[in-house]
């Protein structure tokens, strides 16, 4: 297959091909526990709440309510993306809990592989963000009408032998997103010509990634939150499978 030069955006993914909702079975492992607070490790592919669809009802949420009782979504991780994710226990912990992720009082950190290399080992992506409706849940860049969004990322490793010969060299990236817009670091990556492995919206056909591409390779670290009883901080780690 002949692809474009790794800096053009890819166009539009062929969304009219339903998407086959079907999650790994199984209870995300639980990184913390306590009578406030349930932190556990989201896997890839499985809603972080139900969705709209009968089919799509199935989820973190869902599963983890059915052993640990009430609980109250706090933040959401895109379906396609592990890692950390964070329910509150009490109604109180939830209150608590929304005021810092709103105030951007949580710590939230990511790593992902990516196609390419960056232009400098560190740096910020600044780039406003709005929903693309016809292609939506898609998210896109827009100067005009668009929601600040800025990320920082780091580069971790990089991998010169090309797992794809048509494709560049593979990098791993740490990310802190300052604003958490939808999709945002899929996006503001895929604008700088350094799309996700694996990411069925913003990146390669996955037939061009081969068996790189099974998975969005992006996951949720580490969380750094202050404890909604007592105050204390609390940071929360999970390495990547990738």
């Amino acid at each position: 297959m002949t692809l474009p030069p790794l800096c053009a955006p890819p166009g539009p993914p062929n969304l009219s091909e339903p998407l086959v909702y079907a999650p790994t079975p199984g209870l995300p492992a639980v990184v913390h526990e306590d009578a406030q607070l349930l932190v556990v490790n989201k896997p890839p592919g499985l809603l972080s709440v139900p969705g709209r669809l009968p089919q799509h009802h199935d989820s973190a949420l869902l599963r983890l309510q059915a052993v640990y009782g009430p609980l109250w979504v706090v933040h959401r991780l895109d379906m396609d993306t592990s890692g950390l994710m964070a329910f509150a226990r009490t109604g109180e912990a939830a209150g608590h809990l929304g005021r810092q992720f709103e105030r951007r009082g949580v710590n939230k950190h990511y790593e992902a592989l990516v196609w390419g290399r960056p232009p400098s080992s560190e740096g910020v992506i600044a780039l406003p963000l709005r929903i693309d409706w016809p292609h939506r849940p898609r998210q896109r860049v827009d100067a005009l009408a668009g929601k600040a969004s800025v990320t920082r990322y780091e580069c971790a490793d990089r991998d010169d032998d090309l797992a794809v010969p048509h494709l560049r060299a593979q990098t791993r990236l740490k990310l802190k997103p300052i604003t958490g817009r939808s999709h945002q670091l899929r996006v503001h990556l895929s604008a700088i010509g350094l799309p996700i492995v694996g990411d069925r919206f913003y990146g390669w056909p996955r037939e061009a990634e081969g068996p790189c591409g099974q998975r969005l390779m992006l996951h949720a670290t580490s969380l750094v939150l202050q404890h909604p009883l007592d105050g204390r901080t609390l940071t929360l780690r999970a390495l990547p499978a990738f």
